[in-house]
């Protein structure tokens, strides 16, 4: 070969081989297919909404519009708010609208909350003691957001789809507007997260051309609306019967977007930023460049030796995704094909039927109630429901279903705390009866007191307070049950028909700055303290003070709420024959003292200046006898020289 065509040959090969990777990506083939893996993520995205700041609010309205795709869904809704913020929580109000029925799983702990919400359609696991209103229907979020600022100034609002979880915080966004304005696709920050109940749809394929076992997890988060910089937590859950794993997770993102890996097998890891591991959070490695496109990242697996994308995952910008997948890499785990058939008849949800099983206790009667609605939209056919025994069989009424029983009936079995029983409920759709155990608490083995005190010490106990002066109330339960909780739910000061409620406990929190929880006394008694309003049109001269007890079982789903009260005579300042206590009498004592002291001086300063002057004194002590006025005069001044007590018996 001639020696002068040497160069273009070596330069023809080198710009094959430069291009080789191009035209590997042109004909990478992956047919992506619904596979088994599972991934779900918490996300603060929402297709609409708006977060606020209401720093002067007394009351601050958050709304939830949630729709769902199935009739009726389960959803855990929690409340929180930092505690370094709870010193003075103000009220919230929740807004929750929902466009199917739900069966709610409400937390909110130490949040004086009230809610806005369809009966007819939120079920709650527990009844919350909290004030409610009947929520109008809305065909819009704007419709609902004008009705809602009617409640007071709104603080954030989010539409979700089909949400199984959702967190709501209320610690204030500092970087928030002073007005929440609707947008489309809201990144919802620290206010708010939530978890999607169907996840993320994942598929897979095997690449052509590729031998070997290896698969890759290849998870693309797709930018937010806005670029901050957030730490997504990857989650990895990898098994295989063998033990021998070969794999490789990509991780493509936004530039701002971090990972924090926690995977439970070692994993070859190929991600855009910077990456750390639970094990070592402290430690960032930097990432790669990568493809930005679907089918630049499968080439981007196929470069990196793998055979099979075991899951292919496209979701929005997330702070939490889980990833379990069960498979060695030797094979593709695709789910199954629908096979076209008559349609199966939807059977009844069990399981949520039975959780709506839930007693209430009261005057020794344990009481169950099924609304029919609910039941039909569950799918599903009571043939009976009874206790224990048979014979307690449930009363048909016109739109539900009645169970009850007193604690001496029906097969009750009555210990010295609890009443317990079992509920059995045979359904059409099921051949065999579906149980619940169900449990009361025996109230008559509890004793309930309610004390009011005038000192923090909580040494003797009054029925008689003044207004203007802080009281300190102690609420205790005897005898303490190792099964039981008890928290102070609600209290609240009645002064009578021409006066409103004073409330001062409401959801277990303080109401208003005048009130104050304290620590529990040694014995666990439930302490607070409160200041009364000082002047009051028209002036009470009694009160009621009542509190409500909530007892929680430890170790099942039981809530029992229990009142007691207590008659209080309230004085004015200044009322006669009130009772003066102890810092009041030594006040008054020190008060009387110190102004008998400055009257004595005012008067030895004014005798000081309007004495005549000294060269004098002879004469006037010359013809003092032949002026009586003047010998009166001065013997009055001398007097009162000489003791405090002379001028109090002057005066």
């Amino acid at each position: 070969m001639d020696r002068g065509a040497l160069p273009p040959v070596v330069a023809l090969l080198l710009a094959v081989c430069s291009l080789s990777p191009t035209s590997l990506a042109e004909t990478v083939h992956c047919d992506l297919q619904p596979v088994d893996p599972k991934v779900t993520y918490i996300t603060s995205q929402v297709s609409e909404g708006c977060v606020a700041q209401v720093p002067n609010a007394t009351l601050e309205v958050h709304i939830l519009s949630l729709e769902f795709s199935t009739e009726v869904s389960q959803l855990k809704l929690t409340i929180q708010r930092s505690k370094e913020n709870d010193s003075r929580p103000r009220e919230v109000l929740l807004v929750l609208s929902t466009n199917k029925n739900v069966f709610l799983e409400l937390e909110a702990p130490g949040i004086p909350l009230r809610l806005a919400y369809d009966a007819k359609l939120v079920i709650f696991q527990e009844t919350p003691r909290v004030n409610s209103t009947q929520l109008p229907a809305f065909t819009t979020m704007n419709q609902l957001l004008n009705w809602a600022h009617t409640k007071g100034p709104i603080a954030s609002a989010a539409k979700l789809s089909d949400p199984q979880i959702i967190l709501l915080r209320l610690d204030p966004d500092p970087k928030a507007p002073s007005s929440c304005s609707l947008e489309q696709r809201v990144d919802m920050g620290h206010t708010l997260e939530w978890r999607p109940r169907s996840g993320a749809s994942v598929r897979g394929c095997r690449l052509e051309g590729v031998a070997g076992h290896k698969e890759a997890h290849i998870l693309r988060v797709l930018p937010g609306p806005e670029d901050r910089p957030q730490t997504v937590t990857v989650q990895v859950e990898l098994s295989c019967a063998s033990g021998d794993l070969d794999a490789v997770l990509i991780l493509q993102g936004p530039p701002h977007v971090s990972w924090l890996i926690d995977a439970n097998h070692n994993i070859q890891i190929w991600t855009t930023g910077e990456y750390s591991f639970k094990i070592f959070p402290e430690k960032n490695i930097r990432g790669f460049e990568l493809p930005n496109t679907p089918q630049g990242l499968l080439e981007e697996a196929r470069r990196l030796n793998a055979s099979v994308i075991a899951s292919f995952v496209e979701l929005p910008l997330a702070s939490v995704v889980s990833l379990q997948a069960h498979s060695c890499g030797g094979g593709l785990q695709t789910s199954p094909m629908p096979v076209q058939t008559t349609p199966p008849k939807e059977s009844c949800n069990q399981e949520l039927l039975m959780s709506l099983i839930q007693p209430k206790c009261s005057d020794d009667i344990m009481t169950l109630v099924l609304k029919k609605d609910l039941i039909s939209t569950l799918r599903c056919t009571i043939m009976s429901l009874t206790f224990w025994d048979p014979s307690c069989q449930a009363e048909d009424r016109d739109d539900h279903f009645v169970l009850h029983s007193t604690y001496s009936n029906c097969g009750m079995e009555v210990t010295e705390n609890v009443v317990s029983n079992e509920v059995v409920v045979n359904l059409l759709s099921s051949s065999s009866p579906q149980r619940k155990k169900v449990h009361c608490i025996n109230m008559d083995s509890l004793s309930f007191q309610l004390g009011l005190y005038l000192s923090q010490h909580f040494l003797q106990a009054s029925n008689t307070i003044e207004l203007g002066q802080q009281g300190f109330v102690q609420v205790s339960v005897s005898p303490l049950i190792p099964e039981l909780m008890f928290q102070l739910d609600k209290c609240q000061l009645d002064l009578g028909p021409d006066a409103e409620p004073v409330e001062l406990i409401q959801s277990q929190a303080a109401k208003g700055s005048c009130v104050s929880l304290l620590p529990p006394s040694p014995d666990g008694d439930m302490r607070f303290s409160f200041l009364l309003r000082g002047y009051m049109v028209p002036t009470p001269k009694t009160g009621t003070l009542s509190c409500t007890i909530a007892l929680r079982a430890r170790t099942w789903s039981l809530e029992v709420h229990k009142t007691v009260s207590m008659r209080l005579n309230i004085v004015s300042p200044g009322m006669p024959g009130k009772t003066l206590v102890l810092p009041a009498v030594l006040g008054i004592t020190f008060g009387a003292f110190l102004i008998g002291a400055l009257l004595t001086a005012a008067l030895w300063y004014i005798y000081s200046h309007t004495r005549p002057p000294s060269k004098r004194e002879p004469v006037v002590a010359v013809a003092a006898p032949a002026s009586s006025e003047s010998s009166s005069t001065n013997h009055s001044i001398g007097s009162t020289q000489s003791t405090p007590c002379s001028t109090s018996s002057m005066a």
